[in-house]
């Protein structure tokens, strides 16, 4: 026969909230992901746009160039601002997980140093009862043992 429980192992309080906060980590690590590979994609997009499409050979070649610097510029600008954006993004969504971690744990700090007050003293009531108990039953036990009056007579067998 196995010695082994058919039940699984029930997880401790603090193990849960290990978890929960691991997954928020996990969650916020991948939308930063996610959001910097969006903004990897539209940075690429407008640099692709920024480079110019051949153009006619009617045209002046001057005014192409000037046309094409300006695009050019343009498009890095907003690249850039894209760029920063995502980035004040990544860092705000960093910041609430930080803080909506800090404040999980501190909930369960908190909540662990209540239950751990209450059983102190529940534990101390229960030895000052115990005590106080003790000392009575010892008390009534002394009392009856030297009383002469809760001596009973026997009477002589015969």
């Amino acid at each position: 026969m196995s010695n082994n429980a058919t039940k699984p192992d029930e997880k401790g309080f603090f193990e849960k909230v290990k978890e929960t906060i691991e997954e928020l980590w996990d969650g916020t690590k991948d939308k930063a992901e996610d959001i910097k590979d969006v903004a990897e994609d539209k940075f690429n997009d407008l640099t692709n746009k920024a480079t110019p499409a051949k153009r006619p050979a009617a045209k002046k070649a001057t005014t192409g160039k000037t046309d094409v610097k300006k695009t050019a510029a343009n498009t890095t600008v907003k690249a850039k601002t894209a760029a920063k954006e995502v980035k004040a993004k990544a860092a705000d969504v960093k910041t609430k997980a930080d803080a909506k971690a800090k404040d999980i744990t501190a909930k369960a700090k908190k909540t662990a140093d209540d239950v751990k007050a209450k059983a102190d003293t529940k534990a101390k009531a229960v030895t000052d009862k115990a005590k106080t108990e003790g000392a009575h039953a010892k008390k009534t036990v002394g009392a009856k043992t030297t009383s002469p009056a809760n001596k009973t007579k026997r009477k002589p067998v015969l």
